[in-house]
Order: C-alpha cells, then structure tokens, then sequence
C-alpha cells in the first residue's frame, strides 16, 4: 500500500492493544497515577516565574458585576492577561470558575465584549458570553486570554498578516522542536489563573471549578487531572475520541501532543478527573467533534466513574446545536456543585 492508511490503522489499533493490556496488568490506581504522569512529561515543562507580582489593568463597575483586567505570569519573558468577573452584593467568600475559552478572539469573547474592548450588544456567538452566564449565576469568574489568539498572537505572524485568525502553528511547532508543547504552556498558564483566583478575598479556594469549550476543553481537562483542587469541571464541544475526531476531522496542529496516544485514548485520559464532578455537552450537529465519537467517550468516561463509586458524578447532555457552547444543564450545575447545597 503506497498511501500509508493501512499502516496509520495498525498503528493506532497496536496502540489501543497495548492500552487494554496495560490496564488490566496494572491496578486502577497505579495506572492512574502513570498516565497523570505521562500527561504531564508529553506536554513539556516549564520554568515558573515566581517572583511575579500580579497588576491590575483595569477595574470597571458593570450592570450586576465588577469586571477587572490584571496581568498574571506563569514562565519567565511571558506575561498574560486576565478579566475577573465578581457579582455585584454577594455575601463571600463566593464559589469561582476558570473559564477557557477555545479558537477566537481571546477572552474578551466570553466576557461580553468586542475585539476592542467595547461591548459586544449583538447576539453573542458560539462561545455564548459564557462568562457572562457564570457571574450571573454568583459565581466568581476568571477569564485568562489564551497564548495564540487575540492580543497573544505572534508580531511575526501578523507582521504577514494584520487579520491571522492565530498563532497556533508557529507557536505548536517551535515548541514541540524544544521538546514542549503549546498545550503545556496554556495549562500552565491556565493553572496559574486558578492558583490568582484561590488566593482572591472574594473566593471559596475549596469551591472552585473550571468550563472550557473547544480548544479551551483540551486546557480544562488536563488542568483539571493535574490540580486536584478544580472540584468541578465542565467540558463542551471538546470530549471524543482521538480516532473519531483528532484522526478523522482535520484540526488545528494545537490539538496534537506528540506520543500521547501511546499512552491512552483520549476518554481514559479524561476520566482521570474522576471521581471529581464532571459535565460533558456537544452539539449533536458538531462537524468537528462528532456526535457518534462523543457518545462512544462519554459511553467510556461513564465505565470509568462508576468504576471509581462515582458515577452519580458525571453528567453529559447532547444538546440540538452544532460546535458551540449550550450551557442550557451545565451552568446551573456547576452552579449547584460548586454551592455543595449552601
């Protein structure tokens, strides 16, 4: 065969194979623990910039909510930016979300506003000012801008182009060639807005959740499976497997962590947020994320919470909708998990 599918096929089920193996060889624990390990060599490691005094930017009274803007750092020679969303008159300390917004125009997308900065008084689009929804529903949010899109993309990229929709692939593979990966650096990133958010007046550090969708999804996922204080964790338009959507649909290069797969599909890699609550949406219309991929891994993300005694903790919901956010059953139970009844 000149073209090479039969090959990729064997591969990828040589890889499945072995998955089965090692985990009935392995107990559940141990196993757990290697593959949270493994996720954190294949995203690549980077040096933590401590000394780093956070600085706030900005601070604005809005209709039922503060939103402020603040400078955070989670490596050295790179610093990024963050909106905090805080509910107008509630009595704290108050349950907070990391939000992580996917492929856009950064974070300003889910806080209600324009590329600009002013706000957006259209119908919101596929990220659905989610943001916005959470502080509605009193919760704490923070917002970082996610590396590659927005203000974050690259001089040199839109130095060639004013109008690149990002900076995912020169971003993707200068990194992989240092051994790192464009993922690992938005997680920490990513982690680093949660460790900002815990150490906030306003905030319970013991109620704090996460929601990403897309792109946002693969950085909410994996911060939730190394920081085990994320007590609840949404992920919409994001949860599949690697066969039916990464292999199958043609992605940006920032969904690919080189060697990963060697260790795990993709759903067993999700269910190492168990037996933490979890919430999985997808449109049943998503071109990208397809349907029939996100049933078979919420099918197995389910094996894995009862598995664990938790299957009372996983929720998923195949809204009428395409690639974007529904939050019609995922806001309100954040909302609800994060409140543990108070």
């Amino acid at each position: 065969m000149w073209s090479g599918d039969s090959l990729l096929e064997k591969l990828y089920n040589e890889a499945v194979k072995e998955h089965h193996i090692q985990s009935k060889r392995e107990l559940r624990n141990e196993r757990r623990l290697k593959l949270k390990a493994a996720l954190r060599d294949s995203m690549g490691h980077f040096e933590p910039n401590h000394g780093f005094v956070p600085r706030l930017l900005e601070r604005v009274q809005c209709e039922g909510y503060v939103r402020e803007r603040v400078e955070l750092s989670a490596t050295p020679e790179l610093t990024f930016a963050a909106y905090i969303l805080v509910p107008d008159g509630m009595m704290g300390p108050l349950p907070g979300v990391l939000a992580i917004h996917g492929h856009g125009y950064g974070s300003r997308e889910i806080v209600g506003l324009l590329k600009d900065g002013t706000l957006d008084k259209e119908k919101p689009g596929i990220h659905q000012h989610f943001a916005l929804q959470l502080v509605k529903r009193g919760m704490v949010v923070i917002a970082p801008d996610v590396i590659g899109f927005g203000e974050r993309r690259l001089r040199a990229d839109l130095a060639l182009n004013p109008d690149t929709p990002s900076s995912c692939y020169n971003l993707s593979t200068q990194l992989m060639m240092l051994g790192k990966t464009l993922t690992g650096l938005r997680v920490a990133e990513a982690l680093q807005a949660f460790h900002y958010l815990a150490a906030r007046p306003e905030v319970d550090a013991e109620r704090i959740g996460v929601m990403g969708f897309s792109g946002g999804g693969l950085i909410g996922f994996a911060a939730s499976v190394l920081e085990s204080r994320l007590q609840a964790t949404v992920l919409t338009g994001f949860a599949n497997t690697v066969k039916d959507s990464i292999f199958a649909v043609r992605h940006c290069i920032d969904n690919y962590t080189p060697g990963l797969l060697v260790h795990a599909e993709l759903p067993e890699l999700i269910g190492l947020v168990a037996p933490r609550p979890l919430f999985l949406e997808s449109g049943e219309h998503d071109p990208i994320f397809p349907v029939a991929g996100f049933r078979k891994a919420a099918a197995e993300i389910k094996g894995i919470y009862e598995a664990e005694g938790a299957g009372d903790k996983l929720e998923i919901d195949v809204f009428p909708g395409v690639h974007e956010i529904s939050g019609r059953l995922s806001y309100d139970w954040l909302k609800r998990t994060l409140s543990n009844g108070i």
